[in-house]
């Protein structure tokens, strides 16, 4: 942790935060409880950071963080994705119930991100797969809505492209429409590699879009918004100084030889040295990104069909996807 903040990274996922916090202490972090669930195709982690002094070690606010770790996300496995949509769309569903909001409550979806960037546009292409209803309610006779809940949705694309703060859209947008709750989509940036394109968290304390890599802006949750803002992301990148000192750790672990040569401040010095060119800023992502990113919108949006709309299940999803 202490190297992760002489870098100036930050953890989006909240199990990577609680995961180094206990390597540091070595025991159980006062104010946060963790629980774990096993699926056939995903291993499920609910951390709920519950007071003042979770929050302060964490770095985090007071809620539930919820961390699906599924490798099958990777593979082009139907019958995998699906699982993991199902696990997923539950976890929707519970979210909204702790939120005490109705089947009937309307939900503004949001995809964050720049769909010009491929790591960066998982948001923009879960909208484009999400099924939206609200032109039903407004235009369409109610026969034709069927089981389904109001939905809408946005994509408001990047300050660089738009000129616009990202949450002076939204809030517009909620102002306007009054949802019930927001369900924001965002790529995030992790710190191990392993968990590139392989896990999804959920959380209902809202997101701070960009902050994983350094470019933490206006936040999208219910006190800058109004409502309940549940954030979904997932991990498209990864800071290339953790690449770097995980190399080193691994070459020093079990040398004495070069750990007398290479104490941490020499790495700090020669992976600043590397890196100064960025200005110590570089994220990596993998080559087979485009087909990450299809594979993980197509989950979360199937997901997010589900668990918002009644009248559609593990069975049917698909045939909802756009």
């Amino acid at each position: 942790m202490k190297l992760l903040q002489r870098l100036g990274i930050n953890l989006d996922l909240a199990l990577e935060a609680t995961e180094a916090l206990r390597g540091q202490a070595q025991r159980e972090i006062p104010g946060v409880a963790e629980e774990k669930e096993q699926f056939p195709q995903a291993t499920v982690t609910t951390i709920k950071i519950l007071d003042q002094v979770g929050e302060q070690l964490m770095g985090k606010p007071v809620g539930s963080y919820i961390t699906i770790e599924a490798p099958g996300l990777r593979l082009n496995n139907k019958e995998i994705h699906q699982n993991i949509s199902t696990v997923l769309a539950q976890k929707i569903n519970d979210m909204l119930k702790e939120l005490h909001l109705s089947p009937e409550a309307s939900i503004l979806l949001v995809g964050l991100g720049n769909w010009n960037a491929t790591p960066d546009a998982l948001g923009p292409r879960v909208i484009n797969k999400s099924l939206v209803t609200r032109h039903l309610y407004q235009y369409a006779p109610a026969e034709l809505r069927g089981d389904l809940r109001e939905v809408s949705a946005l994509a408001p694309g990047v300050l660089g492209t738009t000129g616009i703060e990202t949450a002076e859209i939204i809030k517009g947008v909620v102002d306007r429409l009054k949802p019930g709750a927001v369900i924001a989509i965002d790529a995030l940036a992790a710190s191990n590699l392993q968990r590139i394109g392989t896990t999804i968290q959920l959380t209902n304390t809202g997101i701070n879009p960009g902050s994983g890599i350094g470019n933490k802006r206006t936040g999208l949750n219910a006190n800058t918004l109004g409502v309940p803002v549940i954030a979904i992301g997932v991990p498209t990148v990864v800071h290339a100084a953790v690449i770097a000192f995980e190399v080193f750790g691994q070459l020093t672990a079990g040398n004495p030889y070069l750990t007398q040569q290479i104490n941490e401040e020499k790495m700090h010095q020669i992976v600043g040295q590397v890196l100064e060119p960025f200005g110590g800023q570089l994220t990596v992502t993998p080559k087979e990104i485009d087909e990450l990113i299809d594979n993980t919108a197509r989950v979360i949006a199937e997901s997010i069909n589900q668990g918002l709309h009644p009248g559609i299940d593990a069975e049917n999803a698909s045939v909802y996807l756009q």
